[in-house]
């Protein structure tokens, strides 16, 4: 079937050139391991466009190829047809044809994030023990951003609160740190087994700017890794968190949700987990448990090597400001009245003329640091501290299957004696239920740590773009400021005062 896939779309493939919208369009339709586009999706698709009934079903039956499946050139065709059907065109496969050589057109279909959400879900629906999920696809769940509002409140404790905008849900609301408090204890209560980010502390008295600053950044990465993961991105509780316009968010969210039953009690897959790990699960956790610790040690190295990287430019910020500022201090300074001390050389009034020019030149190179220093730390520190975060809340989540273990461990040796003794059928059943539900839970607590763990593998390509990030801001960065550098050449070689005499050179090398 494949290799006679393969031909089919090879032939159909002489139409036009491809533009990369429709290679995305593929990659998030094509919800399967047998690159066939998913027709549930494609229709999704179809009726995204908001084209008549009518002309969706003539794009219909020029692409349906009535093999139970559609080929990546037919959704090509489809997109091409939607374009054209958009244009107040008629449907034709004509239109095609006529593309030969030049780039087909790019239908109008609107935001996307639901279309993702649906192929994720049916990824894990039709190969449940496989995330199948790359690092682009989960940064496109939701993106989150967090700014603070620039009053405090209160009439007498004042307190911080920040603006939480998420692009997926089309909102801005206004919160507190105690309403993350709450939406944290609310996801570890329905989410046990799943990973939930760790929350920065809270500084009761005496929040710098610093210290708010820094916690800003922690809350925005907590809420963009509970936004793009594939379970809880999903769930209600995020959705009231990031969509709730009311007052008093934290007690409002704990009343609504009160008596949620957590992921085990409201999961299908709970029922099958059995058949979802496989038989060495429970040694394989261990290895990569130790894997993990290695990982998040290397990770941790890169970022505090980071941090002094953002920490050095900050230095040669501030010392471009002092010298600058010196030179300013010395062009200020009184002007030689006689020339008993410079035996009339004029060297002393020309420097301080030059130097009144090159305070401003400088100040550019230390503005130039400052912002290399940003960029740096927004780009390579905070996304390097994002993955810590994940590893970090996986410890967590290992951790928590640990003392499950041990409580279960603690039960049932509790009830082997009285189980022996007993001969009252009611109690040898009941208690034969609760074994078998413990055994129930502690599978998809496997299956559950199996998924995230391949979550984390995902979140890993961060590196890539952590090196991205480092290598287009050096070699920029650093080409500003040596082209700053080199400005100020052309107004030091005037600093003379006669022409004809060479910039004197250091002796120290002779």
């Amino acid at each position: 079937m494949q290799e006679s896939l393969c031909k089919t779309m090879a032939a159909d493939l002489t139409f036009g050139s491809v533009p990369p919208f429709y290679r995305e369009m593929y990659d998030i339709v094509c919800a399967n391991q047998e690159n066939v586009v998913d027709q549930d999706m494609f229709i999704k698709l179809l009726v995204k466009s908001s084209l008549p009934k009518a002309t969706l079903s003539q794009i219909w039956d020029l692409v349906d190829t009535r093999q139970g499946y559609l080929s990546r050139s037919g959704l090509y065709k489809a997109l091409a047809l939607v374009a054209f059907a958009q244009q107040g065109k008629p449907v034709s496969e004509k239109l095609i044809q006529n593309f030969t050589g030049e780039e087909l057109p790019k239908p109008s279909l609107g935001d996307l994030t639901d279309l993702r959400i649906l192929s994720i879900r049916l990824r894990r629906e039709k190969n449940p023990m496989r995330l199948g999920l790359t690092y682009h696809e989960i940064c496109a769940l939701d993106t989150i951003q967090i700014s603070l509002v620039p009053e405090k409140k209160g009439l007498f404790l004042k307190h911080v609160e920040y603006e939480v905008t998420s692009q997926r849900n089309k909102s801005i609301v206004q919160r507190r740190y105690n309403d993350f408090v709450a939406l944290h204890e609310l996801l570890l209560q329905k989410f046990p087994n799943r990973m939930i980010p760790q929350l920065p502390p809270k500084k009761v008295m005496g929040a710098d700017n610093q210290f708010i600053e820094e916690r800003r950044k922690a809350l925005k990465r907590f809420l963009n890794l509970l936004g793009r993961h594939p379970v809880i991105s999903e769930d209600k509780i995020l959705h009231f968190f990031l969509t709730f316009a009311g007052t008093d968010v934290q007690h409002k969210m704990k009343d609504h949700f009160r008596g949620v039953l957590d992921e085990f009690n409201s999961n299908e897959q709970a029922k099958e987990a059995e058949e979802l790990v496989p038989i060495d699960s429970a040694n394989q956790l261990a290895v990569v448990r130790e894997q993990m610790k290695q990982v998040f040690n290397g990770f941790l190295q890169l970022k505090e090597a980071a941090e002094r990287m953002v920490e050095r430019n900050r230095q040669e910020a501030a010392d471009m400001v002092l010298f600058g500022k010196e030179l300013c201090t010395l062009a200020n300074s009184a002007s030689t009245e006689s020339d008993w001390g410079s035996g009339g050389n004029e060297t002393w009034d020309y420097l301080k003329k030059g130097m009144k020019s090159l305070h401003p030149m400088i100040s550019n190179v230390s503005s130039a640091y400052t912002e290399l220093a940003s960029l740096e730390e927004d780009d390579v520190v905070d996304e390097l501290n994002l993955f810590l975060d994940v590893v970090s809340a996986y410890k967590d989540l290992c951790d928590r299957y640990e003392h499950f273990c041990a409580i279960m461990r603690q039960k049932s040796s509790s009830k082997i004696v009285p189980r022996r003794a007993s001969t009252n059928p009611i109690v040898i059943d009941a208690e034969n239920q609760a074994m078998q539900q413990n055994e129930k839970r502690n599978n998809f607590f496997l299956h559950s740590i199996h998924m995230e763990t391949q979550l984390v593998h995902t979140y890993m390509q961060i590196l890539v773009k952590v090196l991205q990030s480092l290598i287009n801001l050096q070699t920029k960065g650093m080409l500003n400021i040596s082209t700053l550098w080199q400005s100020m050449q052309p107004l030091v070689e005037t600093l003379m005062p006669v022409t004809g005499i060479t910039t004197p050179t250091s002796t120290i090398s002779r």
